[in-house]
């Protein structure tokens, strides 16, 4: 779906009205392509003394093709932009010392070029004993939305949170912030920690899913179809999955990714038991489960028939969870195995006229966190994605001015495409990400609504 008013913005006398009105400027994102450098310019690595992550992210951004700098330029000099900023905030012990992240930024913040991103590594608050530490940490979240409303030009901010003895299994999540590929994830906070899979890093990382087995559902069109596209650039066989009467264009995905497809209604009592048994006699397992199917029903809770709930409920949620626990206690799910949920802002910050909906998204977010422990066990991990102003079919429905209000109240001040969720939906696939479990990421360019 085109942005008009985005395009509008791109040409001379739109660049004119846009300042002189002071009206929403979005700037077009840079997303991935191959052969184009992670970043346009330098990374600038710094930490807080006493830090114990300089080293891995020195290492990880190297190993990521990025020119690493360490030392900052005077204040005045001129020079081109830096592609990033990368702060390493674990020696950061009272709120006083919360004065390294202004000497760090400030005088560098306009140094920054189009699509930068700022990334500040700190220690979970929830594994620190003592209170002045924990504070401070915890004050980092702070710091890094903030910034991410100030900065400009598709430029992120994140905050990453890695557990002591996870230092050396950060390279697949600054590979993907530092990147093209996360080019409509702003403001959000990743945790790190020694409870997961295997953090195994990939022969190539240019296809890293090479050799895996990944399912997606509802993979018929829009993100589903992007997701499959995205896992299948990297390297994996997809089995797309979708209701009987997208079997035309199930198909096509199908062919076009070079996978497989299965028709079948996930919501079916007997739909599991049928599911595994096309994964154990076609593959003999699955690596990767991309639960995507969702509806919506829309109506005001006075005004909701008992069919629009429960439809809902079952295809958002509870068939999820039908089907995590046949592959499960079937053992289809393969050691360092992964289990993706697509959640919402609507089941964070909530939305009118989607009360279903927003239950069904929240219940995700409830399945990540009921679920982590037991996939860690597995030697896996459960994530979720929260996306916000999608550009898809359904989204273009939208009555204008409420499209126009999703495109604008986030920090982008733009929609989101659905290959920006896909390239989320990768990160967490990617082998060298089995340290990254229980995680939420919103996709939705720092969303103004919602947490």
């Amino acid at each position: 779906m085109t942005d008009r008013y985005q395009q509008f913005t791109t040409s001379a006398a739109g660049k004119l009205l846009v300042k002189r009105l002071g009206l929403p400027e979005p700037t077009p994102l840079r997303r991935f392509k191959s052969g184009a450098p992670a970043l346009e310019g330098p990374v600038l690595v710094g930490g807080a003394p006493g830090g114990r992550l300089g080293d891995a992210i020195t290492t990880a951004a190297k190993a990521a093709g990025l020119e690493v700098q360490t030392s900052a330029p005077g204040e005045g000099s001129s020079g081109p932009k830096f592609g990033g900023f990368v702060f390493d905030a674990t020696g950061i012990k009272t709120p006083e010392q919360l004065r390294e992240l202004y000497d760090f930024y400030h005088p560098i913040m306009r140094k920054l070029g189009a699509s930068g991103r700022v990334v500040v590594l700190g220690t979970p608050p929830e594994t620190i004993e003592d209170p002045l530490e924990l504070v401070a940490q915890r004050a980092l979240e702070g710091f890094t939305r903030s910034v991410g409303k100030e900065l400009l030009r598709g430029s992120t901010a994140q905050l990453v949170y890695v557990a002591t003895g996870a230092e050396d299994k950060v390279e697949s999540t600054l590979r993907f912030l530092l990147s093209a590929k996360s080019a409509y994830v702003d403001a959000q906070v990743v945790r790190i920690g020694t409870h997961g899979g295997a953090a195994t890093e990939p022969e190539d990382w240019n296809a890293p899913l090479a050799g895996k087995v990944a399912l997606v559902t509802g993979a018929s069109r829009g993100i589903g179809e992007s997701m499959a596209e995205i896992l299948a650039r990297d390297g994996a066989h997809v089995i797309v999955l979708d209701i009987p009467a997208q079997g035309g264009d199930l198909a096509k995905v199908a062919n076009r990714v070079g996978g497989s497809s299965l028709q079948l209604d996930i919501t079916a009592a007997d739909a599991p038991q049928k599911l595994i048994e096309h994964i154990k006699t076609r593959h003999g397992g699955i690596d990767i489960v991309v639960h995507n199917a969702g509806i919506t029903r829309d109506k005001k809770l006075a005004n909701m028939k008992e069919g629009l709930w429960d439809s809902v409920i079952q295809v958002n949620l509870a068939s999820q969870l039908r089907v995590n626990d046949a592959l499960l206690k079937q053992k289809v799910l393969r050691p360092n195995g992964r289990i993706i949920g697509v959640s919402s802002i609507a089941g964070i910050a909530g939305n009118t006229g989607q009360s279903n909906y927003g239950t069904s998204k929240a219940g995700v977010i409830g399945m990540v966190d009921a679920f982590a422990p037991k996939l860690a066990e597995y030697g896996g991990t459960i994530n979720a994605v929260a996306p916000g102003f999608i550009e898809t079919q359904m989204t273009a429905a939208i009555p204008l001015f409420t499209r126009e209000g999703g495109r604008r109240l986030n920090s982008m001040m733009q929609g989101g495409l659905p290959v920006d969720v896909a390239e989320t939906v990768a990160w967490y696939a990617n082998p060298a990400s089995g340290a990254v479990n229980g995680n939420v990421v919103r996709v939705c360019g720092q969303s103004l609504l919602g947490a």
